[in-house]
């Protein structure tokens, strides 16, 4: 379907925003970014057109649409209690201290490796290599608690998906290595919580989330943002009308750099360049379409804060901290404290 390059203005205009993959702390740095982000849109984040979910994006994504408002996810980043939701801390119990638990002593898709194998023009570099990972055992509980939690105050079951505007939440089928959209026109039934579940699976450290018989894992194998996928998809019969606007926060991307001493944040930053670049060519590819399209990614302070493991608990604090105030100067609006 060709998009108009004619655009809406005003209240008709027609905003998504895309919550990228970025581990704990890639989590928290977008904590930080939505109450600028919020006052930028002069509109509750909940109320946006559509809402993509990647990976760590899957469960601020799944929390905004169930009706947590952006004060509570602050308020949760900041260990501070929110009312009927789960602790900060469980999640923290669950990391650790930022290293996978020992994973199994097998590989993780034997039927994957074997269709990249026969077919590897139908199976993406990245998600073929991860077949031959050991099976992750960890799992986290504390999203699905999560999840739980914030349907139960909408007053829905936890079986179900979340009802009103669009939400996508992205993962990868682990044996064909076709990626999937929950939520989304034509792809399959989940509750918010195992969709969001298989979102974040990281191959080697998490478990794969089974549904429906299928076993999935990160949809950022695919793509960090998922972001191509508004570039074909943004029209498809499931409710989601063209975009006129989209807001993306791009944990694992990023256009300015420090210069950190530390090997494993230097090895860190090679691969966000890597990043960078993908996400770039999603970006020219959906502007092209005649959608405008805005990126906020972290800077050198939010480096610094962020280290070189994205999935350490220590540094979640300093984290949100520095990204509230980075976050509000980039999307030139007035930083404050309190969101």
């Amino acid at each position: 379907m060709t998009v108009s390059l004619v655009r809406r203005s005003g209240p008709d205009r027609r905003v998504g925003l895309v919550l990228g993959a970025g581990g704990l702390l890639g989590s928290t740095w977008m904590v930080g970014a939505l109450p600028a982000l919020a006052r930028r849109l002069g509109r509750p984040l909940d109320e946006l057109d559509l809402i993509v979910g990647t990976s760590a994006g899957s469960v601020l994504a799944g929390a905004l649409r169930a009706g947590m408002t952006v004060e509570e996810l602050v308020a949760h980043q900041r260990g501070e209690p929110v009312d009927g939701v789960p602790s900060m801390r469980s999640m923290e119990h669950e990391t650790g201290d930022g290293l996978p638990p020992l994973p199994y002593p097998w590989i993780g898709s034997p039927r994957l490796l074997a269709r990249a194998v026969t077919a590897p023009h139908r199976v993406r570099p990245l998600v073929a290599a991860t077949s031959l990972l050991p099976r992750g055992r960890a799992r986290l509980d504390s999203v699905v608690s999560l999840m739980h939690s914030v349907q139960a105050r909408l007053g829905v079951t936890e079986d179900l998906w979340v009802p009103g505007r669009p939400l996508w939440v992205v993962a990868v089928d682990y044996d064909s290595g076709r990626r999937v959209v929950f939520g989304r026109a034509g792809g399959p039934p989940s509750s918010l919580a195992d969709a969001v579940l298989a979102s974040c699976a990281i191959p080697g450290w998490l478990a794969p989330a089974t549904i429906g018989g299928r076993r999935y894992v990160d949809g950022g194998l695919a793509s960090v943002t998922s972001l191509d996928l508004l570039g074909r998809d943004c029209a498809d019969g499931s409710g989601v009308r063209e975009l006129d606007e989209v807001f993306v926060l791009a944990p694992l991307a990023s256009s300015r750099y420090d210069r950190p001493g530390d090997p494993l944040a230097r090895a860190e930053r090679a691969v966000r360049r890597v990043v960078t670049a993908w996400l770039g060519r999603e970006v020219r590819a959906l502007r092209a379409r005649g959608v405008t399209v805005h990126v906020l990614m972290p800077g050198p302070d939010d480096l610094a804060a962020i280290g070189g493991n994205v999935m350490n608990p220590r540094r979640r604090s300093r984290v949100l901290e520095a990204s509230l105030r980075s976050s509000a100067a980039r999307l030139g609006v007035e930083f404050t404290d309190a969101a």
